[in-house]
């Protein structure tokens, strides 16, 4: 890993806040993350679980935790298994945690290796009334490969029928969205990794670039700064490219005149930042591009004084679709006369307004939540609201972290350039 060591007790109490919410007499068992072959002698680069490394702290693939509060022994309360290294493994992979290691990563004493899962879940699991699973249930995800928890469930039940099986999924759902003082830290981490490349891009900028070359600006600097890397494929769409939602081809050249869209954050410690901005290729907005800027910027202010404890997520996307509305009218793109006959089902801001304007943010960049839960303190939201125009090649979209305290709350990149005025004063 590149990062630093991040402290133990963020693990600790993530395992004691799980455990105290399962049924008695639970063993609970959590895998990481496949390795995907990537062509026919290489695997792409290991991603960790996150719901395994929200109770482990360990950031190695072939790995599996088991635990079972209840368990009458003792010594199989919390436990480990790792993949036990070799000198083949260490010429050929490199470094694979030792059990002093993991200790101290995870906080778990009883470390063991692989070779010794099978045998002592069995001395244990029939002792244990119920066996709780870890299924991926983000609504945003559907799966079509079976993945380790899944396959490994089939193999638990042909052994044991007759368990109860609970999901994991529901508990981490209700603690992962909550974060603690640690993950905070973390998350504003990456913003300030973020903050940095922004920074350095701003001044790289210009005419004539490409936007693979803006890509590989954005990459160093993340690299230079410890992060895992890009918290997702990242978006660098300049002119009509930006009408584009998820475009992630980069491969244009930048024309004077135009604006590029920016969707792109650091990953540290697997905790994510999610960042958008436009800026003005040539460092100066035209009057068009200025007016479709302020705009998008007056709702993202107006829907971060929103963010709040007690916001309810749909009542939130209305009303922010109604401040859109005002500003699309005064932009010229809707007629105030069709808005007040239009269908409640099928707003018209959607036509240059399509996708929400928030998501939970955390180990997963649309983070494990519920859509049907009010905001709650210490809940970290995106904010990124934009205007997309087809006809006029033109797309701008804003986009800042917003962290809920007991307070209101706290944008965690408002030390990053959103300002036209100061865009472009540090382009230029």
């Amino acid at each position: 890993m590149k990062y630093l060591p991040v402290s133990e007790q963020l693990f600790t109490i993530n395992r004691k806040n799980f455990v105290s919410r399962i049924k008695s007499n639970s063993i609970a068992i959590f895998h990481s993350n496949d390795e995907f072959p990537r062509n026919g002698d290489q695997s792409f680069i290991f991603k960790q679980n996150p719901d395994f490394y929200y109770l482990t702290g360990i950031d190695q693939e072939q790995s599996i935790l088991l635990l079972y509060p209840d368990c009458p022994n003792q010594q199989y309360k919390e436990v480990l298994f790792l993949r036990q290294t070799n000198e083949h493994i260490a010429v050929w992979e490199g470094h694979k945690y030792t059990k002093e290691e993991a200790r101290a990563a995870s906080g778990i004493q009883q470390i063991y290796w692989l070779h010794e899962y099978d045998g002592i879940l069995h001395s244990i699991i029939n002792y244990a009334d119920n066996i709780y699973i870890n299924t991926n249930e983000n609504d945003r995800y559907v799966h079509t490969v079976p993945y380790r928890d899944l396959r490994l469930l089939e193999t638990l039940r042909q052994k044991y029928p007759l368990h109860h099986y609970e999901r994991s999924a529901p508990v981490l759902r209700d603690l992962r969205v909550v974060k603690s003082e640690i993950e905070i830290a973390l998350t504003q981490k990456a913003c300030d990794i973020t903050r940095d490349a922004f920074t350095r891009v701003l001044k790289f900028v210009q005419p004539g670039v490409t936007e693979y070359e803006i890509e590989a600006e954005i990459t160093h600097e993340f690299l230079r700064q410890r992060a895992t890397g890009h918290a997702y494929s990242p978006i660098i769409a300049s002119g009509k490219n930006a009408i584009v939602l998820h475009y992630i081809d980069n491969n244009q050249v930048c024309k004077d005149g135009d604006v590029i869209l920016f969707d792109w954050a650091a990953e540290y410690a697997n905790y994510n930042a999610d960042m958008s901005r436009s800026i003005p290729v040539n460092g100066r907005f035209t009057k068009r591009q200025r007016d479709v800027y302020d705009a998008v910027l007056r709702v993202l202010r107006a829907a971060t004084k929103m963010i709040v404890a007690g916001t309810v997520w749909n009542d939130y996307h209305d009303e922010v679709g109604n401040i859109m509305t005002g500003e699309l009218i005064d932009l010229g793109l809707l007629k105030k006369h069709e808005v007040d006959k239009q269908d409640p089902k099928a707003p018209l801001y959607k036509k240059y307004f399509m996708h929400g304007t928030s998501h939970h943010l955390g180990l997963d960049v649309h983070d494990y939540a519920s859509r049907y839960k009010p905001f709650e303190v210490g809940n970290i939201l995106t904010c990124e609201p934009g205007i997309y125009i087809p006809e006029e090649g033109l797309g701008i979209r804003l986009e800042n972290n917003i962290l809920i305290t007991k307070d209101g709350n706290r944008d965690l990149m408002a030390h990053i350039p959103i300002e036209a005025e100061e865009i472009e004063e540090l382009m230029n």
